[in-house]
């Protein structure tokens, strides 16, 4: 079975081009705590190995690399010279991905900020629209002279329409609720809010599976499942390959379920 390896952030030397390939170096950090009895470790380089044409799909260029970050999705290897390979370690990779800046973050939120504003501004006009037809209705049975049978069915008639006006306004906010989300979905939370705990940043989703999720969320615009949230403190409970798909793929609001704390 193929090894895996995910690698995130910035590259720390110059690109070098080859003929059908380009290569950069990076370099993690390692964990910060380690089992009793062994050394913790510090830095780990990397040399990373992509193809031209997957590397010119991602708009980087030679002095862009070195200040995007970005997330790699490969394999590893130790079978290629030295001469092309400066890092501890050499990775294939099978998937580049530029990773949002934290300034494209802040408008993406400005400007989601201001689009519910203008949406919660149109029903209030709708609303002055339909209340001089309401009035309307009321004023012409009440100024018909009829009989007895008459005043009875304009008595019929009047409940009719004053139900109408409130199915409305009940059926609403069903449509605004959390349009093309997941089943299970109860809250859509802001992606920056979500506090993920340390065990979760330890781990590496597996690639292929994040991959899929990636398509179909190209495919259909939402995440296939909501994330795991607790209620009140916003921690990640379940859920975190999700979550990278939704940091990759650049989403300002995430589909979350609540777990209440237990008591």
């Amino acid at each position: 079975m193929p090894h895996k390896i995910t690698l995130t952030g910035s590259a720390t030397g110059p690109l070098r081009e080859y003929d059908r390939y380009v290569a950069f170096d990076m370099r993690e950090k390692g964990s910060p705590s380690a089992p009793k009895g062994l050394k913790k470790s510090t830095f780990i380089s990397y040399t990373v190995f992509v193809a031209k044409k997957a590397f010119n799909k991602t708009g980087l260029t030679k002095k862009s690399i070195m200040h995007e970050k970005i997330l790699i999705q490969g394999e590893p290897t130790l079978d290629i010279p030295i001469d092309e390979c400066p890092g501890e370690v050499g990775v294939i990779c099978f998937q580049i991905t530029v990773l949002p800046n934290k300034n494209d973050k802040e408008k993406n939120q400005s400007d989601a900020k201001k689009e519910p504003k203008q949406e919660a501004s149109a029903p209030s006009q709708e609303q002055k629209n339909t209340e001089p037809t309401k009035q309307e209705k009321e004023e012409v049975p009440v100024s018909q002279p009829a009989a007895k049978e008459d005043k009875k069915e304009v008595k019929a008639v009047q409940p009719e329409m004053k139900q109408k006006p409130t199915e409305e306004k009940k059926a609403e906010p069903k449509q605004k609720t959390l349009p093309n989300q997941p089943k299970g979905t109860q809250d859509l939370l802001n992606f920056d809010d979500i506090i993920v705990p340390e065990a979760f940043l330890k781990t590496r989703p597996n690639a292929e599976k994040t991959q899929k999720v990636i398509d179909f969320v190209k495919r259909t615009g939402r995440l296939d499942e909501p994330l795991t949230i607790e209620k009140g403190s916003n921690v990640l409970k379940d859920g975190y390959r999700r979550y990278v798909v939704a940091k990759t793929v650049k989403m300002d609001k995430v589909p979350v379920v609540y777990e209440y704390q237990k008591s």
